[in-house]
């Protein structure tokens, strides 16, 4: 089992945390948002591009 995607999806989630965390506690709220935001659209980028080569395995599987 390839844990790379794992330890991509957590080093991201511990970035945005840390930044997170000094965004809010130095009032900028709104770039704090933000970051979580870009931080999300990153992940789902990663699982994104997954899915795909998941389905392209599936289509070769099957001779589609």
């Amino acid at each position: 089992m390839n844990v790379d995607l794992i330890f991509k999806i957590a080093a991201v989630g511990m970035i945005v945390a840390v930044l997170n965390i000094l965004l809010t506690k130095s009032g900028r709220e709104e770039q704090a948002l933000m970051t979580t935001i870009a931080g999300l659209v990153i992940v789902l980028v990663i699982i994104a591009q997954e899915v795909a080569k998941l389905f392209d395995s599936i289509k070769a599987l099957f001779g589609f």
